[in-house]
Protein backbone atom coordinates (compact mmCIF):
# COMPACT_ATOMS: atom_id res chain seq x y z
CA UNK A 1 0.00 0.00 0.00
CA UNK A 2 1.10 3.52 -0.47
CA UNK A 3 3.51 4.55 2.09
CA UNK A 4 1.72 5.79 5.41
CA UNK A 5 -0.65 8.03 3.15
CA UNK A 6 -3.38 8.91 5.82
CA UNK A 7 -6.41 7.52 3.34
CA UNK A 8 -4.60 3.98 3.57
CA UNK A 9 -4.12 3.65 7.21
CA UNK A 10 -7.11 5.22 8.29
CA UNK A 11 -9.98 4.24 6.06
CA UNK A 12 -9.92 0.43 6.68
CA UNK A 13 -8.89 0.91 9.88
CA UNK A 14 -12.41 3.35 10.43
CA UNK A 15 -14.35 1.01 8.63
CA UNK A 16 -13.83 -1.81 11.38
CA UNK A 17 -14.05 0.37 14.11
CA UNK A 18 -17.58 1.84 12.88
CA UNK A 19 -18.84 -1.47 11.73
CA UNK A 20 -17.20 -4.02 14.28
CA UNK A 21 -16.52 -6.01 11.30
CA UNK A 22 -14.03 -8.64 10.19
CA UNK A 23 -11.95 -7.55 7.26
CA UNK A 24 -12.11 -10.06 4.31
CA UNK A 25 -10.12 -9.92 1.35
CA UNK A 26 -12.03 -11.05 -2.01
CA UNK A 27 -9.90 -13.35 -4.66
CA UNK A 28 -10.72 -13.57 -8.19
CA UNK A 29 -8.67 -15.86 -10.07
CA UNK A 30 -8.68 -15.13 -14.25
CA UNK A 31 -7.98 -17.28 -16.87
CA UNK A 32 -6.59 -15.18 -19.51
CA UNK A 33 -6.78 -16.40 -23.97
CA UNK A 34 -3.74 -17.36 -24.87
CA UNK A 35 -2.85 -14.79 -27.62
CA UNK A 36 -4.74 -11.55 -25.79
CA UNK A 37 -2.15 -11.59 -22.72
CA UNK A 38 -0.58 -8.02 -23.47
CA UNK A 39 -3.77 -6.84 -23.64
CA UNK A 40 -4.91 -8.09 -21.03
CA UNK A 41 -1.99 -6.76 -18.88
CA UNK A 42 -1.83 -3.08 -20.14
CA UNK A 43 -5.85 -2.84 -19.62
CA UNK A 44 -5.61 -4.40 -16.38
CA UNK A 45 -2.19 -2.40 -14.81
CA UNK A 46 -4.29 1.00 -16.39
CA UNK A 47 -7.81 -0.06 -14.63
CA UNK A 48 -6.18 -0.93 -11.61
CA UNK A 49 -3.54 2.34 -11.28
CA UNK A 50 -7.25 4.46 -12.07
CA UNK A 51 -9.99 2.50 -10.32
CA UNK A 52 -7.99 0.55 -7.80
CA UNK A 53 -4.92 1.97 -6.76
CA UNK A 54 -5.65 2.56 -2.92
CA UNK A 55 -7.29 1.91 0.41
CA UNK A 56 -9.96 -0.63 0.95
CA UNK A 57 -10.41 -1.41 -2.47
CA UNK A 58 -6.78 -1.38 -3.63
CA UNK A 59 -6.47 -4.47 -6.02
CA UNK A 60 -2.80 -6.57 -6.44
CA UNK A 61 -2.70 -8.68 -8.99
CA UNK A 62 -0.16 -11.72 -9.03
CA UNK A 63 0.63 -14.59 -11.10
CA UNK A 64 0.33 -18.35 -10.16
CA UNK A 65 3.50 -20.34 -10.81
CA UNK A 66 3.07 -23.96 -10.29
CA UNK A 67 -0.43 -26.73 -10.18
CA UNK A 68 -3.21 -26.54 -12.46
CA UNK A 69 -3.87 -23.08 -12.30
CA UNK A 70 -0.20 -21.94 -13.39
CA UNK A 71 -0.07 -19.27 -15.99
CA UNK A 72 -3.79 -17.59 -14.37
CA UNK A 73 -4.06 -14.78 -12.58
CA UNK A 74 -5.38 -13.71 -9.34
CA UNK A 75 -6.87 -10.57 -8.39
CA UNK A 76 -6.62 -9.46 -4.55
CA UNK A 77 -9.05 -6.76 -3.49
CA UNK A 78 -8.80 -5.57 0.20
CA UNK A 79 -8.65 -5.86 3.02
CA UNK A 80 -12.34 -4.47 3.85
CA UNK A 81 -15.27 -5.36 6.07
CA UNK A 82 -18.53 -6.66 3.97
CA UNK A 83 -20.18 -3.71 4.89
CA UNK A 84 -17.42 -1.61 2.32
CA UNK A 85 -18.66 -4.13 -0.60
CA UNK A 86 -21.89 -1.85 -1.32
CA UNK A 87 -19.62 0.93 -1.75
CA UNK A 88 -16.58 -0.85 -4.13
CA UNK A 89 -16.10 0.97 -7.82
CA UNK A 90 -19.24 0.57 -9.74
CA UNK A 91 -19.52 3.85 -12.26
CA UNK A 92 -20.61 3.80 -15.65
CA UNK A 93 -16.79 4.56 -16.08
CA UNK A 94 -15.71 1.42 -14.10
CA UNK A 95 -17.79 -0.73 -15.77
CA UNK A 96 -17.23 0.60 -18.95
CA UNK A 97 -13.42 0.45 -18.51
CA UNK A 98 -13.71 -3.10 -17.29
CA UNK A 99 -15.64 -4.71 -19.90
CA UNK A 100 -13.22 -2.73 -22.69
CA UNK A 101 -9.78 -3.35 -21.27
CA UNK A 102 -10.22 -6.90 -19.14
CA UNK A 103 -13.02 -8.73 -19.36
CA UNK A 104 -12.99 -9.12 -23.14
CA UNK A 105 -9.52 -10.72 -22.98
CA UNK A 106 -10.22 -13.08 -20.26
CA UNK A 107 -12.00 -16.63 -20.67
CA UNK A 108 -15.44 -17.34 -19.29
CA UNK A 109 -14.78 -19.32 -16.11
CA UNK A 110 -14.18 -17.09 -12.98
CA UNK A 111 -13.56 -18.28 -9.50
CA UNK A 112 -14.26 -15.75 -7.03
CA UNK A 113 -13.70 -16.06 -3.28
CA UNK A 114 -14.06 -14.30 0.10
CA UNK A 115 -11.41 -15.21 2.53
CA UNK A 116 -11.66 -14.32 5.73
CA UNK A 117 -8.35 -13.03 7.72
CA UNK A 118 -8.32 -13.96 10.96
CA UNK A 119 -5.50 -11.19 13.05
CA UNK A 120 -5.13 -13.01 15.95
CA UNK A 121 -3.77 -16.06 14.70
CA UNK A 122 -1.75 -14.41 11.52
CA UNK A 123 1.32 -12.45 12.51
CA UNK A 124 1.61 -9.01 10.63
CA UNK A 125 3.96 -7.98 13.10
CA UNK A 126 6.05 -5.31 11.60
CA UNK A 127 5.53 -3.64 8.11
CA UNK A 128 7.14 -5.92 4.47
CA UNK A 129 6.69 -5.80 1.36
CA UNK A 130 5.16 -8.39 -0.57
CA UNK A 131 6.90 -10.28 -3.15
CA UNK A 132 6.10 -13.98 -3.30
CA UNK A 133 3.95 -16.19 -1.01
CA UNK A 134 3.18 -19.34 -0.65
CA UNK A 135 -0.43 -20.43 -0.17
CA UNK A 136 -1.53 -23.44 1.39
CA UNK A 137 -4.73 -24.54 1.28
CA UNK A 138 -7.03 -27.29 2.81
CA UNK A 139 -10.08 -29.07 2.44
CA UNK A 140 -11.93 -29.23 5.68
CA UNK A 141 -13.96 -32.20 6.30
CA UNK A 142 -17.91 -31.34 6.91
CA UNK A 143 -18.82 -30.35 10.49
CA UNK A 144 -15.19 -30.39 11.65
CA UNK A 145 -13.93 -26.44 11.34
CA UNK A 146 -13.76 -26.27 15.18
CA UNK A 147 -11.82 -29.33 15.53
CA UNK A 148 -9.90 -28.12 12.56
CA UNK A 149 -9.02 -24.55 14.12
CA UNK A 150 -8.62 -25.54 17.74
CA UNK A 151 -6.74 -29.57 17.25
CA UNK A 152 -4.44 -28.24 14.00
CA UNK A 153 -3.77 -24.60 13.24
CA UNK A 154 -3.81 -23.15 17.07
CA UNK A 155 -0.80 -25.85 17.47
CA UNK A 156 1.23 -24.89 14.19
CA UNK A 157 0.63 -20.84 15.07
CA UNK A 158 1.96 -21.67 18.55
CA UNK A 159 4.91 -23.47 16.77
CA UNK A 160 5.25 -20.37 14.68
CA UNK A 161 5.13 -18.12 17.41
CA UNK A 162 8.12 -20.02 19.42
CA UNK A 163 9.80 -21.37 16.54
CA UNK A 164 9.72 -18.78 13.51
CA UNK A 165 8.42 -15.54 15.39
CA UNK A 166 9.93 -13.38 12.30
CA UNK A 167 8.33 -14.95 9.61
CA UNK A 168 5.35 -12.96 8.04
CA UNK A 169 1.76 -14.92 7.39
CA UNK A 170 -1.71 -14.71 7.29
CA UNK A 171 -4.50 -17.34 8.36
CA UNK A 172 -7.69 -16.92 6.14
CA UNK A 173 -10.95 -19.26 6.21
CA UNK A 174 -13.56 -18.96 3.56
CA UNK A 175 -16.74 -17.14 4.02
CA UNK A 176 -18.83 -19.21 1.43
CA UNK A 177 -19.17 -23.00 1.34
CA UNK A 178 -16.51 -24.06 -1.39
CA UNK A 179 -16.90 -27.35 -3.20
CA UNK A 180 -13.20 -27.10 -4.20
CA UNK A 181 -11.08 -27.80 -1.01
CA UNK A 182 -10.81 -24.05 -0.32
CA UNK A 183 -11.84 -23.96 3.23
CA UNK A 184 -8.90 -22.64 4.80
CA UNK A 185 -5.70 -21.34 3.61
CA UNK A 186 -2.14 -20.64 5.27
CA UNK A 187 -0.57 -17.53 3.36
CA UNK A 188 3.68 -17.30 3.95
CA UNK A 189 5.32 -14.65 2.69
CA UNK A 190 8.73 -14.56 1.66
CA UNK A 191 11.04 -12.46 -0.57
CA UNK A 192 13.34 -14.63 -2.48
CA UNK A 193 12.89 -18.73 -3.74
CA UNK A 194 15.82 -19.53 -1.82
CA UNK A 195 12.97 -19.47 1.04
CA UNK A 196 11.85 -22.90 -0.69
CA UNK A 197 15.16 -24.06 0.09
CA UNK A 198 14.73 -24.41 3.87
CA UNK A 199 15.18 -27.45 5.58
CA UNK A 200 12.11 -28.88 6.35
CA UNK A 201 12.00 -29.08 10.20
CA UNK A 202 8.06 -28.96 11.04
CA UNK A 203 7.77 -32.19 12.79
CA UNK A 204 11.22 -31.38 14.88
CA UNK A 205 10.00 -27.88 16.19
CA UNK A 206 6.49 -29.24 16.94
CA UNK A 207 7.94 -31.88 19.25
CA UNK A 208 9.94 -29.08 20.60
CA UNK A 209 6.54 -26.89 21.40
CA UNK A 210 4.87 -29.66 22.13
CA UNK A 211 6.33 -32.33 23.31
CA UNK A 212 7.79 -35.87 22.47
CA UNK A 213 5.26 -37.81 20.68
CA UNK A 214 2.87 -34.89 19.93
CA UNK A 215 3.66 -35.01 16.23
CA UNK A 216 1.78 -38.22 15.90
CA UNK A 217 -1.38 -37.59 17.46
CA UNK A 218 -1.12 -33.85 15.39
CA UNK A 219 -1.28 -36.34 11.84
CA UNK A 220 -4.04 -38.19 13.33
CA UNK A 221 -5.68 -34.73 14.24
CA UNK A 222 -5.32 -33.67 10.26
CA UNK A 223 -6.27 -36.94 9.11
CA UNK A 224 -9.85 -36.85 11.10
CA UNK A 225 -10.27 -32.95 10.16
CA UNK A 226 -9.35 -32.95 6.62
CA UNK A 227 -9.81 -34.05 3.47
CA UNK A 228 -6.99 -32.95 1.52
CA UNK A 229 -4.89 -29.71 0.72
CA UNK A 230 -2.83 -28.29 -2.15
CA UNK A 231 -0.01 -25.38 -2.25
CA UNK A 232 0.72 -22.70 -5.34
CA UNK A 233 3.24 -20.06 -5.14
CA UNK A 234 1.60 -16.75 -6.16
CA UNK A 235 4.42 -13.58 -7.71
CA UNK A 236 2.79 -10.02 -7.28
CA UNK A 237 2.91 -8.35 -10.16
CA UNK A 238 3.93 -4.54 -9.04
CA UNK A 239 3.40 -3.82 -13.04
CA UNK A 240 -0.02 -4.62 -13.03
CA UNK A 241 -1.35 -3.81 -9.61
CA UNK A 242 -3.04 -0.34 -7.78
CA UNK A 243 -0.72 -0.01 -4.62
CA UNK A 244 2.54 -0.94 -4.25
CA UNK A 245 4.29 -3.93 -2.66
CA UNK A 246 4.21 -2.57 0.85
CA UNK A 247 2.23 -3.52 3.60
CA UNK A 248 1.61 -1.65 6.61
CA UNK A 249 1.24 -3.95 9.98
CA UNK A 250 -1.61 -1.79 11.59
CA UNK A 251 -3.58 -2.44 9.01
CA UNK A 252 -3.57 -6.15 8.74
CA UNK A 253 -4.61 -6.33 12.83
Amino acid sequence: MKKLLYTLVLVPLMMVAQTNENLVIENVMLTVKPDKIAEFEAGIAAHNKKFHASGPYGARVYTILNGKNAGKYMLIMGPLPWSAMDGRPASKEHTDDNNKNINQYIESEVEVNYMKMHPDLSNFSKDFEINKVSVFMIDIKRFKDMDFMEKVVNKVVKMYKEKMPDQIYGIYTNEMPNMDGMDFAWVDFFDNSSWMAKDDTFMQDFEDVHGAGSFQQFIKDVEATTDGDKGEIWSLRKDLSGPDAKVIALERK
